[in-house]
């Protein structure tokens, strides 16, 4: 079994379970009990645990739920068909190019013209979309299915990514922060769309105007991490000063 596999399983495990014991996982997996204290270590740094004395406990950070996706989609419609319409003008015939888990990135599957095109992507809702375009390659990436957004997270969804190098990718985030950068309120989901952004050599951030300034649990990036943010309508003044003087990197679209 690979180490991701290992660590897909254990992930799992903790979720269902609640708690879990070193000595236990270490007759499952027919492994050292050492081997399972560094796979507590580093699922405890990724966020999914606490370790404790002999085991560990899920984590129970206080951090929003992810919203279910049949709500987000019908959430800020038109803002997010606006992004939507706005992105599409930059994915290009013969791209690689990423989507999340958003519900803005399914619009914009909705609307890409079937041509000749590869989309990495955790969404299952993504996925469904384009399996209707015969032209363009889907490639989904797997993992521990949140039934809430219909995403893939976990190791395995990012052990994927790191197979790809894609030219473009389209993220969008709960929040956007002049001083804590883009947040996230799932974890999770942040540490997934990190990787996105580190597989690609141009990233795209989607954000409508209610997620302007808002600071979600869990940072997703500094602001210049990306190249460009989308955005439906107009920065507030204070907002664009402030992006000119300390991000110069981030390039704001609007139209």
């Amino acid at each position: 079994m690979l180490v991701a596999e290992r660590h897909q399983k254990i992930v799992e495990q903790i979720e269902d379970k609640r708690i879990v014991k070193v000595a236990e996982l270490s007759q499952l997996f027919s492994v050292t009990e050492e081997t399972i204290r560094r796979d507590l270590e580093k699922l405890e740094k990724q966020g999914y645990l606490t370790r404790s004395h002999g085991g560990a406990v899920l984590n129970e950070k206080k951090e929003q739920d992810d919203i279910p996706f049949e709500q987000r989609e019908i959430t800020n419609i038109d803002a997010k068909k606006r992004l939507a319409r706005i992105a599409i003008r930059y994915v290009k015939q013969a791209d690689t190019i990423i989507l999340d888990a958003s519900s803005t990135a399914w619009y914009m599957a909705q609307i890409i013209p079937d041509m000749p095109l590869t989309v990495v992507t955790n969404s299952l809702k993504v996925a469904a979309e384009l399996s209707r375009k015969e032209r363009i390659t889907v490639i989904c990436t797997g993992g521990t299915l949140l039934t809430r957004s219909a995403s893939f997270v976990g190791p395995l969804a990012i052990k994927a990514l790191e197979k790809y190098y894609v030219t473009k990718a389209f993220i969008s985030c709960k929040g956007m922060h002049l001083e804590r950068g883009f947040t996230e309120s799932n974890e999770q989901q942040a540490l997934v769309k990190q990787k996105m952004l580190e597989t690609s050599e141009q990233t795209f951030m989607l954000l409508d105007d209610s997620k302007v300034g808002v600071q979600a649990f869990s940072v997703l990036s500094e602001l210049n991490t990306a190249d460009y943010l989308i955005v439906n309508t107009p920065l507030p003044h204070a907002i664009v000063t402030q992006l000119n003087e300390q991000h110069q990197d981030l390039n704001v679209i609007i139209d």
